[in-house]
């Protein structure tokens, strides 16, 4: 398996937490919108190839506090760090010493962040549809509008305590990736330190 590297599309998954109220997916996707402000979670994500051969793996801890700022910790296998300070996205690959950087606004209208982006407009950019139980889990469809979407689709399972607990991101090349969140912490008091990122000295800075 080669060096892990994290696609910049990925990181729009940061805000997938637990959720209030005992209702249908579309429903508590609405809530969490509205309801959440801050959160921790422990995550492990999964990339899968056209034939569903595992070719990337990961795990780390994410935060996030509303309004766009959050925090991506990868851990293993290799150490890299995604942070969003609200105006910008920055990647740091530990290992490389390399940075890259991009404004973070022009990225959200047609991506996954917009599903959970706290704007209570998630219909205006995607298709929502109720997608039953499977797995002891209620799982709800999320298909972009627009064609400038790095994914095909969406789908998000609730547990039920009305938690979201699996994502799963199928993209125009036919991989998917799986996001699994655990020990979730629900509107946590942050650091704002946590989002914020200035780039070690030395290191490589790509991009804006």
């Amino acid at each position: 398996m080669g060096k892990f590297r994290i696609s910049k599309c990925l990181f729009f998954c940061i805000l997938a937490l637990p959720l209030t109220a005992y209702a249908g997916a579309i429903e508590k996707l609405k809530t969490f919108v509205s309801a959440t402000r801050s959160a921790q979670a422990n995550f492990t994500q999964e990339v899968q190839d056209q034939n569903g051969k595992r070719i990337q793996s990961a795990s780390g801890i994410m935060q996030f506090q509303r309004p766009g700022k959050f925090r991506w910790s990868y851990q293993k296998p290799y150490e890299q760090l995604i942070v969003g300070d609200g105006a910008k996205f920055w990647l740091y690959d530990v290992d490389l010493n390399q940075v890259t950087v991009k404004k973070l606004d022009a990225a959200l209208g047609s991506s996954p962040a917009a599903l959970l982006a706290g704007n209570n407009e998630i219909e205006r950019d995607f298709i929502l549809k109720e997608s039953g139980n499977r797995d002891g889990l209620e799982w709800l469809q999320a298909t972009p509008k627009g064609q400038d979407s790095s994914f095909n689709g969406i789908l998000m399972a609730f547990n039920v305590q009305s938690e979201l607990v699996i994502m799963e991101l199928n993209d125009m090349y036919g991989h998917k990736t799986l996001l699994r969140f655990s020990e979730m912490q629900r509107n946590p008091k942050l650091p704002e330190q946590q989002f914020k990122f200035t780039p070690p000295k030395g290191a490589d800075v790509l991009g804006e």
